[in-house]
This record gives C-alpha cells, sequence and structure tokens, in this order.
C-alpha cells in the first residue's frame, strides 16, 4: 500500500468534482475546490474522520468495499477505480457490472459518420451513445429514462408501436432470440451486479417468450447483417448492420448504413435533415 500515493490521489479526485456534479447544495464560504472531506465520506458510507486519516496518509490498508465506496463517490473511470485498487494494495478483481463509460474517441467516431446511423450497447444492450441519424432513425434516446434505452427491455416488454416491435425492424423476432441468449452470456460475466440481476428477473416475469427462451440456456448468438426499419414519416429503410466489439469495455458500437444509390439511402438522408422534430407524431 501506497500511503503518500493513495493520499495525493483521493485529494486530486476530491478536488475535481463539484457539488452540483453529486446533487448537492454548493452552499455559502466553500473555500476548498471540488468536495470537501465531510461530503465523500457520507457518500462512500464511511466516517469522515477515515476519510480524513487516508488523505493524510495515516490510515490503515481500506477494504474492498470501501474501495468500492470511494470509486462511486469520486466517479472514478475503470481506469482510475483499478489505479485506485492497486495503490491501495487490493488488486482490482472482477468489474462488478457492465461498463456504461463510452471512450471520447468512440464519441466522436458516432459524429463522424454523417451518412450512417450508429450507436452504442451495453453488455446488457442498453444505448449508451449515438448519433444525431440514430435517433432520427430511430427514437430520440436522450428525451427517455434511462431504463427505457435498453431494447432487450423494449423487444420484449414494449412498448410496441401499432403492434410493431423494436421500431418496426424486420428481425425483431430474432433479434429477441440473440438478445436473450447473449444476456445470459452477461449475467455469467457478472453473476454480482444488481442491475444485470434485476433486468432478468423483470424480463423473466414480464415475458413468457423470454422465460422460454432463458430456460434453453442456448448463449450462441447469429448476428444479423441486414435489416429493416419501418419508419413513420419516410416508409421502410433497408439497412447493412454491422458491429464493432470494444472488448475491453464489453461494449458494441453497430453501424447502419444503406446501400450506396438505394432508395433507404435517400431516406437517411432526409431523416438527417428531418433529425428528431416530429419523432412525437403517431406511429
Amino acid at each position: 500500500m501506497d500511503r503518500r500515493e493513495l493520499a495525493d490521489f483521493l485529494r486530486s479526485r476530491r478536488e475535481r468534482i463539484t457539488p452540483a456534479d453529486v446533487g448537492l447544495p454548493a452552499g455559502p464560504r466553500r473555500r476548498t475546490p471540488g468536495l470537501r472531506r465531510e461530503e465523500v465520506a457520507q457518500l462512500a458510507f464511511i466516517s469522515t474522520e477515515y476519510y480524513t486519516r487516508l488523505e493524510q496518509a495515516r490510515a490503515p490498508r481500506p477494504s474492498r468495499e470501501v474501495l468500492a465506496g470511494l470509486s462511486r463517490a469520486l466517479r472514478l473511470t475503470d481506469a482510475e477505480r483499478d489505479h485506485l485498487h492497486y495503490l491501495a494494495g487490493a488488486p482490482p478483481g472482477p468489474r462488478p457490472g457492465p461498463s456504461r463509460e463510452v471512450r471520447q474517441s468512440i464519441v466522436d467516431l458516432l459524429d463522424r459518420l454523417p451518412q450512417a446511423a450508429a450507436i452504442v450497447m451495453s453488455a446488457t444492450y442498453e444505448v449508451i451513445a449515438w448519433n444525431a441519424l440514430a435517433a432520427a432513425l430511430m427514437e430520440d434516446f436522450s428525451a427517455l429514462p434511462r431504463r427505457d434505452r435498453n431494447f432487450v427491455r423494449r423487444v420484449f416488454l414494449g412498448p410496441h408501436w401499432e403492434g410493431r416491435r423494436l421500431y418496426g425492424v424486420s428481425d425483431a423476432d430474432a433479434f429477441a432470440r440473440n438478445s436473450a441468449q447473449r444476456l445470459r452470456a452477461t449475467a455469467a460475466r457478472y453473476p454480482d451486479d444488481p442491475e444485470v440481476t434485476e433486468l432478468v428477473e423483470e424480463l423473466l416475469a414480464g415475458s413468457e417468450e423470454f422465460a422460454r427462451l432463458w430456460a434453453s440456456h442456448d448463449v450462441c448468438a447469429e448476428p444479423t447483417l441486414c435489416k429493416t426499419f419501418q419508419h413513420p414519416l419516410v416508409g421502410p429503410v433497408s439497412v447493412n448492420c454491422d458491429v464493432l466489439d470494444i472488448t475491453d469495455r464489453d461494449q458494441q458500437v453497430v453501424i447502419y448504413t444503406a446501400a450506396p444509390g438505394s432508395p433507404s439511402e435517400e431516406a437517411l438522408r432526409l431523416l438527417s435533415v428531418i433529425g428528431t422534430q416530429r419523432m412525437d407524431v403517431a406511429r
């Protein structure tokens, strides 16, 4: 355990976070940059005295539970979490749950694909990043609460506009089957993650189809290379579907492109102009 480096690292992470970042009022006479020590301790569910001793390089080695609490309180990235564990002399174990942190280079990549609709999905099929054309083709994800951005929840539990599953996509039934298989593999990788457990339990309780697929114990999903979206404004949009794995984050970049010169390419161009401004029409 490197007490001095650990103390300096904790202090530097604390000073970069504002009270607003963690939902706390700034209050008057705040002299210290970032959070106060007692605020970090409160967020990490540890005593202020113990946290103060950590920053003073006088505390005993923190437990993994304390390190997990500090990682949450200080909004550490995956790399920073690992660094915290190494400084504390407790090498990091497996990730507690699927990563939702998208590298900035991937976000920039999505924005540099103006003629392609592109999203990033977590290991649980949550849409965690997207570009403007993806929002126009499917839905304005920024207007949805986080739980409603999950494709596997949506395909099994709805809503199903006009009886069509998952934006009327042509391979909805195959997607449902494949997503159940991949989710089983995800649950095996993250057995202690409460969000994964909650999602599986919700799907088992709410969908007989999911329960049947889950009971099969299949974990091999076949990729779908082409699919057609039934869009409420421009009609059918047929696209090629390419998936790029981000292995260190357990995420996938999904890119939808239309064949050059096809009606679907013209439809995507039109959607890039329309955007999400008329996505509230009845579907």
